[in-house]
């Protein structure tokens, strides 16, 4: 505990002079400091084994927070800070997200829905608000066009799919992967851009025809559909951008992979307590049963 003491406080007052208070040697305390500085880097060696595993299996995909919380899941005792430097000194980082990009075309006659949700990006329970948009992915045999909708109350992707096409059945299609798998009471509100397959008769029918409530954003304004922006620029971050896709197929099953093996069933989210999607739903379902 002396040394401990002396260890906190040298950077205030003279070794010498702590030394002499606390009755101790120079020599006894100067041989506590060298083993308790091997005993560190020994264990910051091991602990730089296991972040760089965590990295790797991410396919570098993880930042330091949720490399900290990846091992405290594995029940591992460590801080913030020590994961951040041991990170830094080994040069590892998170792939950056870029800005979000306007891809809608809103030029369109069709009907255009009220802004229900009004940026509140919260809900209390799975399929009370469903947001969807449209993105663009690079191939060599041109444009793939990628429809999603996630469930805002646990991020979880919960239709998607993927064409040459951006067109009404592009976003239909889906549309139906969500309805299909998650088969939602009516009153869910479906929140979108002003994009002209939204607006589309076609579309309002099948929202109609299940009970979901439309809702846009306002004119070319993003942050109105801040969460589907959001992860098209975490999946473009964490794999578009790291991919050269030869055809559509090669991309639509490298997305497919990304979506339903590591998005949804792996990849913590900040929003979430750095749980993934299906372990968030999960858990909130346990405890509501558990009630």
């Amino acid at each position: 505990m002396r040394f401990e003491f002396i260890d906190a406080e040298k950077a205030h007052y003279p070794v010498l002079v702590l030394c002499a208070v606390l009755l101790v040697s120079r020599s006894g305390y100067y041989g506590w400091a060298k083993r308790s500085e091997s005993a560190r880097a020994k264990s910051d060696a091991q602990l730089s084994v296991q972040i760089r595993a965590v990295h790797h299996k991410s396919r570098g995909r993880y930042g330091s927070p949720r490399i900290h919380a990846e091992l405290r899941a594995r029940g591992m005792r460590v801080g913030k800070k020590r994961v951040e430097r041991l990170m830094r000194a080994q040069r590892l980082a998170a792939r950056r997200k870029r800005r979000f990009r306007r891809t809608t075309n809103s030029r369109h006659n069709g009907p255009i829905a009220p802004n229900v949700i009004e940026r509140q990006f919260d809900a209390r329970a799975p399929n009370q608000v469903w947001v969807t948009n449209v993105t663009y992915i690079p191939t060599g045999e041109g444009w793939l066009y990628l429809a999603v909708i996630l469930d805002l109350f646990s991020r979880r992707v919960v239709g998607w799919a993927a064409s040459a096409f951006n067109d009404r059945a592009l976003a239909l299609t889906a549309l139906a992967f969500a309805l299909g798998t998650r088969r939602p009471a009516p009153g869910l509100v479906h929140h979108s851009d002003r994009g002209s397959l939204y607006a589309s008769d076609d579309y309002r029918l099948v929202l109609g025809t299940h009970g979901l409530i439309p809702s846009m954003s306002r004119a070319g304004d993003c942050w109105d559909n801040a969460v589907a922006e959001s992860f098209f620029a975490t999946l473009k971050a964490e794999l578009v951008e790291h991919e050269r896709y030869p055809t559509r197929a090669a991309a639509i099953a490298s997305i497919g992979d990304y979506i339903e093996n590591f998005y949804n069933l792996k990849r913590r989210h900040s929003r979430l307590a750095y749980m993934s999607p299906i372990e968030f739903e999960l858990k909130t379902y346990v405890t509501a049963r558990a009630a």
